[in-house]
Order: C-alpha cells, then sequence, then structure tokens
C-alpha cells in the first residue's frame, strides 16, 4: 500500500517542483549557457530498480572535454575540469534538479538510494548484499544526508541497506526534511578522491 502512495507523491512532488522551480531552471539555463559552450543537460547512463539502465538528467556542471563515466572523485583533478558555474550548481544541488524530469517519468523517486554509474560495479555488489537494487533510486537518500561523498562505499552502502529495512512514510520524512539541512550545511560535498580520508 505504501509503495503506492509512495508513487503517487512521487507524481505530484516532481510535477509540483517543475511548475514551481520553473523560473529557477530558466535562471540556470541563461547561467549555464553564458559561461561555457556546450548542451545545458548532461545524461548519463545510470542503475535503476532490479539493475536495470536508465539516463539520468542533470544541469552540466563540467566542461565538454571531461572523462565521460568516470565519478567526479576518481579525476585525478576535478577542479581543472568543474565549470565555474558548475561549481556552485554543485555546492547548492541545483544540478540535480531535472532529475524531477526522471521522478515524473517514473524512472526515479524523491527518496532512495542514490542510482550509481553504470561502471561502479563495487557500489552495486556492495548494494546486493542488501536489497538497495532492489528500489527505486531517488534523488535524495539516508545515505545522502548522512555522509554524502565524504562516506566510503561499503558505509554508504549500508545506509543504502538501513533505508532499505526501514522504508516507510517516517523514513521518507526524515530524509526528506533532512536533505534541506544538509544542502543548507554543504554537507559531505566533496570533489577528488576521497579515499585518503577513509583509510
Amino acid at each position: 500500500m505504501y509503495m503506492k502512495i509512495k508513487r503517487s507523491s512521487d507524481i505530484v512532488l516532481s510535477a509540483a517542483g517543475l511548475i514551481i522551480l520553473s523560473p529557477v531552471f530558466i535562471g540556470l539555463i541563461v547561467g549555464i549557457k553564458l559561461d561555457t559552450k556546450g548542451p545545458v543537460l548532461f545524461k548519463q547512463k545510470r542503475v535503476g530498480i532490479h539493475k536495470n539502465y536508465f539516463e539520468i538528467y542533470k544541469f552540466r556542471t563540467m566542461r565538454i572535454d571531461t572523462p565521460k563515466d568516470t565519478p567526479t572523485h576518481l579525476l585525478e583533478n576535478p577542479e581543472q575540469h568543474i565549470t565555474k558555474m558548475g561549481k556552485f550548481l554543485r555546492k547548492t544541488s541545483l544540478d540535480e534538479l531535472p532529475q524531477l524530469l526522471n521522478t515524473l517519468s517514473g524512472k526515479m523517486s524523491v527518496i532512495g538510494p542514490r542510482p550509481a554509474l553504470w561502471n561502479q560495479y563495487d557500489l552495486i555488489a556492495e548494494r546486493d548484499k542488501y536489497g538497495a537494487n532492489d528500489v527505486q533510486p531517488g534523488l535524495t537518500g539516508w545515505a545522502q544526508i548522512n555522509g554524502r561523498d565524504e562516506l566510503p562505499i561499503d558505509v554508504k552502502a549500508r545506509l543504502d541497506g538501513e533505508y532499505v529495512k526501514r522504508l516507510g512514510l517516517v523514513m521518507d520524512l526524515k530524509c526528506f526534511f533532512g536533505t534541506f539541512i544538509s544542502v543548507f550545511k554543504s554537507d559531505g560535498v566533496v570533489e577528488g578522491d576521497t579515499s585518503k580520508d577513509h583509510k
């Protein structure tokens, strides 16, 4: 029953978000076009529910000559690839707004584990241990409000597993409101290889 309510909420929230935030979308589109050449949106192959692939949408934050399908933290010097507008978008998480389209179409949910890149085999394998690949990925989730980029893969997967185990209205509300606090504080936003911090 709750999953039907969750899907209905996703449709309402994503549709409302697209309408209410349309002036923000327009402003960001203009900013991106003025900053650098290239498309406004960035599409990337991600892992959805039951490990089915889909294309996620984001506002482009990197130069068009950046290596494709490489997580930011694995780039040798990510700062050189991120545009000026991109730094602002990433810090505020506004680059994720186009994923409201993914949510409206049913490929994502508002709340759920963040969709892994198709080639993040270690994260995908870890999530299998907790059944976290068998729920709809989300715009934000339990791991995002508990560390985000700072988390090593095993911890991130374990937190995703906690979300699956506790999936329900209370858990989704915690993630939803916790996201606003995390974004406001820019918690866990780290560019570059964070592996040294977790040895």
